[in-house]
This record gives C-alpha cells, structure tokens and sequence, in this order.
C-alpha cells in the first residue's frame, strides 16, 4: 500500500469469481468507516504472498471481519465471496432498518 494511508474501502464487488474488487485509497487520518462499509488492509508476508485483512464498519466502531494471512498473489480472488456476501448483507440490514426506524418515529419511541 502507498505510504499516508490505512486501507483501501471497498467501493464494488463482482459476484463472479474473475469480476473486479474496486477499492479506492483511505488516508491514515480519514474519519471512521461508515455504517456496512468494508477496508481492506494488505501487507507482504514473511515468507510469500501477501497478509490481507478486512475491518467492518458498524454505527460506532470498526470490527475486524476476516484475515487471510499468506494470501497467494492472486488474493482478490480468494476474498472476493466474503466481501460480496457481506456487503450483500450490509445492504439488506440497511434496506431492513428503514421500515423499522420508521416504526418507531410513528410510535413516538
């Protein structure tokens, strides 16, 4: 990763194994993630390949959602179907909460 930053945030992913991860650049002192968004981090491993991880974004903090230490050089196509199915996940909840965020403004609650 180029120096000055602290990830790459996930902007699309395919759902086809061979499709494109589009991630863009996250400077070191950028904000928080946002609510079901994804940063990925990579680094070279000690041996071969590559240390990749993947950090959430919840309301109020980032939690750490996966690691694939030693990744082979082709890694985007080994983190690709946890990536898609989360951020499908993500999307859900938030089509989800809407309905219900709703309901509680009605009810007063």
């Amino acid at each position: 990763m180029p120096d000055g930053v602290r990830g790459a945030p996930i902007q699309r992913v395919s759902p086809r194994y061979d499709g494109p991860l589009d991630v863009t650049w996250l400077p070191a002192d950028a904000p928080k993630l946002p609510l079901g968004r994804i940063r990925l981090h990579r680094e070279p491993a000690s041996r071969a390949g590559w240390n990749v991880s993947a950090h959430l974004g919840l309301a109020t903090t980032e939690v750490h959602l996966a690691s694939w230490p030693t990744a082979p050089d082709d890694w985007p196509r080994l983190v690709r179907p946890t990536l898609h199915q989360v951020t499908g996940l993500c999307a859900a909840l938030v089509v989800a909460t809407g309905p219900l965020d709703l309901s509680n403004r009605l009810s007063g609650t």
